[in-house]
């Protein structure tokens, strides 16, 4: 008797497996239908969690309403609209490190003819300056973007170069000038030259700032960069390289790097 009750049990068993099994795929097909995924596992890869982390980060930013505003501010919170592009792009009569006449010329009109002053004003004291990049659009910021993190990675990347969007040289507004004999050009060896000096002592005068100044890092989020000119007009730019803030700090808006 024993042994025909093993055998039922068996079988019992056996029906709950399979009613089980067939109870299980009929929920995943259906999930499937339905366009439900399954959970993934808690074991995520490391490049997963460092996309959620970087989406996680991105939740931080909001695209500015005034884009096309001279004093604009444009960091790593507050990104310009994917499709904005100055309206009032020119070539500014100015030596650049290069001939060609291509979009990195470029600047728009007011800062162009503030620029065309600073070189000026700059060679009458002795002083000889070079473009270097000026006006970058979206799609030039994103390559390049993309190809300080090939080189370097993500995470050095971002202290020196700006997420697509959060580009100042994406408002036209800003330039990277070097010295007259081309040498140093968006370099650190550009720190303590004479030209760097006599930006640090006059850009205001003209309507320009020191945007990455030195022992900002902290609020700016990027590395001192005495080359990088950005115009804002001369009453916001002499209050701010007198008070030797930076424009969140004017703006008293969020540092980037807490």
């Amino acid at each position: 008797m024993s042994k025909y009750r093993y055998i039922i049990l068996s079988l019992i068993v056996l029906t709950v497996a399979l009613a089980g099994f067939s109870g299980k795929k009929h929920f995943e097909q259906t999930n499937e239908k339905k366009g439900i995924q399954s959970q993934v596992p808690a074991n995520k890869s490391s490049t997963d969690t460092k996309s959620a982390k970087h989406q996680q980060n991105s939740t931080s930013i909001q695209v500015v309403s005034n884009p096309e505003e001279i004093p604009v501010l444009v960091n790593k919170y507050n990104k310009l609209p994917d499709d904005y592009t100055p309206g009032d792009l020119i070539y500014p009569n100015i030596p650049f490190t290069f001939k060609k006449k291509i979009e990195k010329r470029e600047l728009r009109e007011i800062a162009a003819a503030a620029i065309e002053d600073l070189f000026a004003g700059a060679k009458q004291d002795g002083v000889n300056l070079l473009g270097v990049s000026a006006y970058r659009s979206h799609a030039v910021q994103t390559s390049l973007f993309n190809n300080y993190v090939k080189k370097d990675g993500y995470e050095a990347a971002i202290t020196y170069s700006a997420v697509p969007g959060t580009s100042e040289h994406e408002t036209g507004l800003a330039i990277d000038v070097t010295g007259g004999d081309g040498k140093c050009a968006a370099e650190d060896c550009f720190k303590g030259t004479p030209e760097a000096e006599w930006l640090q002592n006059h850009a205001a005068e003209y309507g320009f700032i020191i945007r990455y100044p030195k022992g900002k890092e902290d609020i700016t989020g990027y590395q001192y960069e005495p080359w990088h000119l950005r115009y804002v007009g001369k009453t916001i730019a002499k209050d701010i390289m007198s008070r030797g803030i930076t424009l969140e700090e004017y703006y008293n808006a969020t540092p980037v790097n807490k």
